[in-house]
């Protein structure tokens, strides 16, 4: 075959059948030659089932870690309480010391506490 024969037959229209079956495609000047056929790419039962244990399993885990963290908040949240609960007890009690310490004050500087005459002991009794 010759340069130019070769050339001539590359030039031809082509026709090759689909890969279908049915259809005829020809080939003009300029055009691919390279044809794709559709991949029907199903997965199967078995891999349907290895999927879906996969994603239950991350699923497992995804909630899992939400209770984790849920928890770890719970005991720093019941901590917090606590320590809110001694401190409210504190204050209570320095409330009811404030108190006692005024009301001593208070009598002391009374205008009825002015009033009072002091007694001194004047004798013992004696058996």
């Amino acid at each position: 075959m010759t340069y130019s024969s070769s050339l001539a037959v590359g030039r031809q229209r082509l026709s090759t059948r689909h890969a279908g079956g049915n259809s005829l495609r020809t080939w003009s000047k300029n055009q691919n030659r390279t044809t794709f056929r559709e991949n029907d790419a199903k997965l199967g039962p078995i891999s349907n089932t290895i999927m879906l244990v996969i994603l239950s399993c991350l699923l497992g885990l995804l909630y899992l870690t939400q209770v984790t963290k849920t928890n770890s908040y719970s005991y720093r949240i019941n901590e917090l309480q606590q320590q809110a609960d001694q401190l409210k007890d504190e204050r209570a009690e320095l409330e009811v010391t404030a108190a006692r310490m005024q009301a001593v004050e208070r009598t002391k500087t009374s205008a009825a506490a002015k009033g009072f005459v002091s007694v001194a002991p004047t004798a013992t009794i004696q058996d």
